[in-house]
């Protein structure tokens, strides 16, 4: 993976929030859009809960990261906001379930308008913010119309207005991946999403730790291939 830099829908969770007032530091926002459609059921889905719930840990260990992270959680299958921004602080532990098809397209357009209304919230409040991140972890391909999201991702991506980075599983369709994402997409091998998630905590705490606009390198991905 390629370094960067960082500049109500149903079944959405009750979840608490810390206001800006509370907690005024420069946010790092990181979206994690999960597949969550039929073919992940099984041991996929148990180890992609397995992993959620090991990021969040390590993220609650971290003094800093645990006030500037935030994390929002959207799944597909169908597409279902489980947790809006918000720190580590106040996560709860959710129990996906792996169910439908695999309505990718509605999920990226979903999630990049989660990302420009938390930007305005920043803005709105004085809140210094990173540019954010976007993961899309999929082990199949998209059952609805794609394309326009993948507009929707390459206009982002030039305009600095988030860096989104697109995870193959299983049999994932990298074909179509490289298509959506600018940044190729990688393959993770097997299911280790304990070992992405632990990647991810890690960048997160090293992002939490610069200031806004700063230049981040990324530690090198483990357990990934670049197709």
């Amino acid at each position: 993976m390629n370094n960067t830099s960082l500049d109500t829908l149903p079944d959405q969770q009750p979840l608490a929030s810390v206001t800006f007032a509370e907690n005024p530091e420069p946010r790092c926002p990181c979206l994690l859009l999960l597949d969550t459609s039929g073919s992940m059921a099984g041991e996929p889905i148990t180890e992609l809960n397995e992993g959620i719930h090991a990021f969040y840990n390590e993220l609650q260990t971290d003094s800093l990261a645990i006030k500037r992270v935030e994390v929002a959680m959207l799944t597909f299958g169908p597409v279902r906001l489980i947790s809006d921004f918000n720190t580590a602080e106040c996560f709860f532990d959710p129990q996906l379930q792996a169910e439908g098809d695999t309505p990718m397209g509605e999920a990226i357009r979903k999630g990049i308008e989660l990302i420009r209304s938390r930007k305005d919230q920043y803005r709105a409040n004085g809140i210094s913010f990173y540019r954010p991140w976007i993961f899309l972890i999929t082990d199949g391909a998209p059952t609805d119309e794609w394309q326009s999201a993948a507009a929707m991702v390459r206009e982002g991506e030039n305009s600095k207005a988030f860096a989104f980075f697109a995870i193959g599983v299983n049999k994932a369709d990298m074909k179509i991946l490289k298509q959506i994402s600018v940044r190729d997409p990688v393959r993770l091998q097997g299911l280790k999403f304990r070992e992405f998630f632990q990647w991810l905590s890690n960048s997160m705490k090293s992002a939490s730790r610069s200031n806004p606009g700063d230049r981040i390198q990324l530690p090198p991905p483990v357990g990934w291939s670049e197709i």
